[in-house]
């Protein structure tokens, strides 16, 4: 029997709201039936920058409804446009918007789960971290599970998303989760589009690789980047903007000697330098790469990559599967179906955490009427 299933992601790149339309199968099986991804505003990305950075209560509590509205109506508009009826999905998966990791102790993520089953009229699972924080698990990273389950081969795979940081999942088989490796390489795309935002406010990103393509980077400031105490630290092991966000690409610009361009080109070493670094040292033969997430859409960072990985096939995942930039939500919608059937969601090698545990908070029911 196939469930339906919704999944909802807003990611540390800040760059707005995805939303997956999955039939799953079973364990092993999902298909993407629909993809929404709407972008953030100029002024909703100043307010999310300003929550993680100096929001204090009356901040966050605004920002916990109005991204769960967002999150609500991007969600029926893409119903509304593969032609599904919203009443046929079985469940929500928010992962919501990160404000605050901080691994193994705490994890806040906002989008608040009540208004948007109001709004859905369906059941959402959210809060999928702190269930693996509780049990001494970093809460992060979560999309191995469905790494492991759904996108493994029949030989090793490594599958890598650089969002706004980068992550890397080692799979020896498909299904083989207890000798799976995952972590937080480090810096993904946040870095980048941080410091072409500093070099120039009008932007928020380095369209195409332009600006790095025409810029040198500093190897003193690639240097003193990488020789963050982050990279020394071994799996299992998660990061976000608190270490990798603004204060650290401001440093990292001030460090960078020469044009703009050259910032950029800087941030562009780090990324691909720390992700290729520490596949090195903490992977096993890693095997097939495949390359997911925004910073899979920068040519300046895969041509990188393409270096410093030349003895690996590299793919990108859309060639695989569909669309990469649908993946995590993705996930999330297939961790509230493994939520609602009493499944783990977890990864105990991939976080730490004592042992696998359902995970996220299920708010909301099929009764009562759907506000419009």
């Amino acid at each position: 029997m196939t469930s339906l299933a919704l999944g909802i992601m807003s990611g540390t790149s800040l760059d707005g709201v995805d939303v997956a339309l999955v039939r799953i199968h079973g364990e092993r099986s999902v298909e993407l039936c629909g993809f929404a991804s709407e972008s953030y505003a100029p002024s909703d990305r100043r307010l999310i920058r300003e929550a993680i950075v100096h929001g204090g209560a009356p901040e966050l509590a605004t920002l916990d409804v109005l991204l769960a509205e967002r999150f609500a109506d991007v969600a029926r508009a893409l119903c509304e446009r593969v032609s599904v009826d919203i009443d046929t999905v079985d469940v929500v998966g928010s992962h919501g918007q990160t404000i605050w990791h901080v691994p193994g102790t705490a994890s806040l993520q906002v989008g608040n789960a009540s208004v948007l089953a109001e709004r859905l009229g369906l059941r959402v699972v959210s809060d999928f971290r702190s269930g693996d924080i509780a049990t001494g698990g970093q809460g992060a990273p979560l999309v191995p599970m469905a790494d492991g389950m759904l996108f493994a081969s029949d030989t090793p795979r490594l599958l890598l998303n650089i969002g706004g940081m980068a992550n890397a999942t080692w799979v020896r088989q498909a299904g083989a989760l207890d000798d799976l490796v995952a972590f937080d390489t480090g810096p993904g795309v946040a870095v980048i589009d941080g410091i072409t935002h500093l070099v120039d406010p009008s932007v928020e990103y380095d369209h195409d690789g332009e600006r790095a393509r025409r810029g040198s980077a500093d190897p003193g400031a690639v240097a003193w980047a990488l020789s963050h105490s982050y990279f020394e630290s071994p799996p299992p092991k998660s990061t976000g903007r608190e270490v990798f966000g603004e204060p650290f690409a401001r440093e990292l610009q001030v460090r960078s000697n020469g044009s703009d361009d050259d910032a950029v080109a800087t941030a562009v070493a780090v990324v691909a330098e720390s992700i290729a670094t520490q596949i090195q040292r903490w992977v096993p033969a890693a095997g097939e790469v495949v390359v997911s997430g925004g910073g899979a859409r920068n040519p300046a960072l895969m041509d990188a990559l393409h270096v410093r990985l030349g003895n690996h096939s590299i793919r990108s995942f859309g060639d695989l599967f569909f669309d990469g930039d649908a993946k995590e939500a993705v996930a999330f919608a297939y961790l509230a179906w493994r939520t609602t059937r009493g499944l783990a969601g977890n990864v105990p090698a991939a976080t730490g955490a004592r042992g696998p545990r359902v995970l996220g908070l299920v708010t909301g029911s099929d009764l009562g009427e759907r506000v419009q």
